[in-house]
Parts: structure tokens; sequence; C-alpha cells
């Protein structure tokens, strides 16, 4: 797995294992990957590798495992400014009575800006590269994740009510298209169209996101049977279960990821494989909220493909997808009785390549391939707690936590290192938190 560089590249980490994800089931024991230009220049047994290059940065990371960064395919990352406002409660009593009327005092282009960027701290802090976003004003998300150094999708967010940052309908696609003119060419950020939901947009604007989605080739992210009242409103306004709905609409297809899928029946499973649409499995939020759980083994019987989200911090209430990993392979072993439902690898896959081909970016990200963009995430094993290690990847699923992450860089930039943030100010994130904090407390609604 290497190619011929020049002897000088800009980094070589040695590590106890390379776990590429793809090929599937992979461990390179005593390997080493070198990283050019912010790429994978090469993969490589490390006394090879010791001998071939000469880097300007060495990382001997004897007792780690090293992975490819992990992709939080749906977050609404402002929302770690409200983690914890208004907990165990129903999702349309949470929203109506909370979070939505929260949101419309305070949601504003410095909240999203300070909000996103604890978010990105957090996630940095977990091993995660890459978040798929949908939140209002996505021009100042998408700031804070450059300021970040993280890899990001944007949403162009959707709805029919207004809001501080946009009109209606309209004006927010209008906003959120611009906002993707102006930033397009940003190497680390891509971008979606995020209606948020069946129940909050009409079939009209439905069917400008479908044409623009087609025009600019870009994903369409979306909230869907997450509650059985989300599905019994359908029915009694359109006639149709909102699946149904959709699909009438012309969004079914290989660009769209719907989140949550919790109520969904095997017919409608076989439909979203169908099309090739792809699923963001949120079992945190999905669990916290009492929606229910999604049915994952019959989505991978089906055929789907599925890759893991955390929701927001409000709803999960971490951005953590080592827990997500955790908590979606003892799901599925526990509700199909299968002790062998979703092994330790396809949960790793989940975290990493199934959701960089969800956003369509399985060229680039989601596996330690040569020639792809170096994001790597290293996961220190040598922790009592995580000795002795037989497997590797059963260790980083059932073990390992996001305390083990120690070092991660994003295009073959170091932004954490031994723990440490390197572009970020821990103090003054802690600062920023508790401006909001306190400004939050004061009027909650």
């Amino acid at each position: 797995m290497s190619v011929a560089p020049e002897s000088h590249i800009d980094a070589l980490i040695d590590a106890r294992w390379v776990i590429p994800v793809d090929p599937p089931h992979q461990v390179l024991e005593h390997h080493s990957v070198a990283i050019h230009n912010g790429r994978i220049a090469a993969i490589l047994p490390t006394p090879e590798a010791l001998l071939r290059f000469s880097p300007k940065q060495h990382h001997q990371l004897k007792d780690h495992a090293l992975i490819p960064g992990l992709i939080n395919l749906h977050t609404h990352a402002a929302m770690n400014l409200l983690r914890g406002l208004s907990d165990d409660l129903p999702l349309m009593e949470w929203l109506n009575g909370h979070i939505w009327p929260a949101e419309s005092r305070h949601v504003s282009a410095d909240f999203v800006h300070d909000g996103t960027l604890l978010a990105c701290a957090e996630m940095l802090r977990g091993g995660v590269t890459c978040f798929n976003d949908m939140y209002f004003f996505p021009e100042a998300a998408a700031e804070a994740a450059l300021v970040a150094g993280m890899r990001a999708t944007i949403g162009i967010i959707t709805l029919e009510f207004p809001t501080a940052y946009a009109a209606d309908a309209e004006d927010y696609l209008s906003k959120g298209l611009a906002t993707r003119d102006r930033l397009r060419d940003e190497p680390l950020l891509s971008f979606s169209f995020a209606p948020h939901a069946p129940y909050t947009v009409s079939d009209k604007t439905f069917g400008q996101v479908v044409t623009y989605a087609e025009q600019l080739d870009l994903p369409v992210h979306i909230h869907l049977h997450e509650t059985d009242e989300e599905i019994r409103q359908s029915i009694e306004q359109y006639g149709l279960r909102p699946l149904q709905r959709l699909q009438n609409l012309g969004l079914l297809g290989p660009n769209l990821i719907v989140v949550h899928a919790v109520h969904l029946t095997q017919d409608e499973l076989t439909t979203l494989a169908a099309h090739g649409c792809h699923v963001a499995h949120c079992p945190t939020s999905n669990l916290k909220l009492a929606s229910g759980i999604a049915p994952v083994v019959g989505m991978q019987q089906a055929g789907l493909n599925v890759g893991l989200g955390t929701d927001g911090a409000a709803s999960n209430n971490r951005l953590d997808l080592f827990g997500e990993m955790r908590l979606a392979a003892l799901l599925a072993k526990g509700t199909s009785m299968e002790a062998n439902a979703l092994p330790a690898f396809e949960a790793l896959k989940m975290a990493t390549l199934n959701g960089a081909r969800a956003l369509g970016l399985e060229h680039e990200i989601g596996s330690l391939t040569v020639g792809k963009a170096a994001d790597i995430t290293a996961v220190d094993l040598s922790s009592l707690e995580t000795s002795p290690c037989y497997d590797v990847c059963s260790h980083l699923v059932y073990a390992a936590g996001r305390e083990h992450v120690s070092h991660v860089w994003v295009n073959g930039e170091l932004l954490l290192s031994e723990r440490q943030l390197t572009r970020l100010d821990y103090a003054k994130l802690l600062a920023k938190a508790g401006h909001w904090r306190e400004r939050i407390s004061n009027h909650p609604q």
C-alpha cells in the first residue's frame, strides 16, 4: 500500500496497529503512515518506512491504533450551547416547549459560531474529523469549522416558518445557496440541502430542493420517521406515511441521507435500499428522546448504507462517536437476539467509510488509503482498562472511549497532539461556554 514519493515528507506516524477499514478486516501491525501535502503518501512496515523517509515530524505511537478520522453523519453543532437545557422530555414537547423557544430568543450568527467552535473542539478530542451539520446561520458554522481546521458538510437548512436567520423557505434556500457560492472553493467544506423534516417542509419547497440538488449534485439531509407521532400526523394531513410522500415528490435517490429512520416497515427498508439511499443512525438521541430503536439489522440485510451520527448535544448529550459505535453494536445484538449482529468492524466502518459514502466523499476520506486525504485518528490502547488487547477492532468499539484518543490529523494537519488542541484555545472556549450559559440561564425562553 504505497507509492513512491520523495524521501522528504511532512510527517511519518509509526503505530502498533493500522486499521485502513478498506480493505475490510485488515489490521496492519507495526506499520507507518507517511503524510505529504495533506495526503497519505504511503502505508508500509515501520522498519521500511524508517529507511525510506525523512519526515519533518515523526510520531512514534508504539501502543496506538491508527484509524480513519471518524465521521459524524448527523449533528446540529451549535446546539452544544443548549446541552442539558431541557432533558428527559418527549421529542415534540422538548422541541415545541423548550428548544424552539430558546432558539428563537438566542440564536444568532455569534451563537452559531461559538457553539459550533465548542462542538468542533469536543469532536476533535473524540477523534471526529468530519461532521455533517444542519442548523441556522450555516455560514457562521462553516467559518467556525474552518477556524478549527475540521472537515464539514454544511447543510442548507430549509423550513417554512420564520426564524432569526430567515423569513420563509425561499429565504432559507436563497441564503444557503449564497453561502455555498461564497465558500464552495474551501477544500475542507462541502454542502448539502437540509430540509428539516417532512412535518416542517411543504411539497412546493421539497420540489425546489429536488431541482437544486439535481442541478448542483449535492446530498439531501433530512430527519425522517423519527417518531410514531410524525407518521400519524403525516397520514392525517397527507394520507401518506412520510417516506411515501418523499418518494412521490422525487426525493429518494443515492444523494438522500435519512436521519433516525426509527419507524420503518420492511417494505420501506427495501424501498430505501432500492433507491440507493443512506441512513444516519443516531442511537443515543433516539433512546434519550424515547423515539425508539432503529432497525439497523434490517437495514443491513436490505443492503442500506448506514452511518453514525450523534444528533445535537441538546439531545444526546455528547458528540461521542465511540459511544455511538458501542451502543449501535449492542442495540443490534439485543434487538435481533443475535450476538454476531453488527460486529465490531462493521460498527467502525459505520463511523468511517459508510459516513463518507453517504456524503459522497468516499474518494477523499473514510479509509486509510494511499492518495486520500490524511484524516487520521490515533487511539492509545496502553492504559489499564484497555490491556491486554487481543483484538484491536473489538477494543476500539467495546473497550476504548473518546478519552483514549491521543492525536488527530485533518488533511495532514495535526489538530490534537497528546490530547491537547493545537489550533483552539481551551480556556477561551470555556469562557465562551460560560458567557452563553449566563445569558441563556437568565433568559431560557
